[in-house]
């Protein structure tokens, strides 16, 4: 896969799965425990690793290259 593909990807993944932080803060989600405990514990480990991939991929890509 090419890295613009690849970014394309993450990028998106990254901008859908922040959706429901949104409503998490500004909408009745926090109020639903089930749906809450989604967005807490998967939700949003998922967009803070991806946005560390989109910033800091290439270096981690680089530093895996020479091991």
């Amino acid at each position: 896969m090419k890295a613009s593909t690849e970014r394309k990807i993450i990028r998106w993944l990254h901008i859908v799965l922040s959706v429901p932080i949104l409503g998490y803060i500004y909408g009745p989600l926090a109020t639903m425990p089930r749906q809450a405990m989604v967005v807490k514990w998967i939700i949003m480990p998922l967009v803070v690793i991806s946005g560390f991939w989109l910033w800091k991929g290439h270096l981690l890509r680089k530093r895996l290259r020479k091991g």
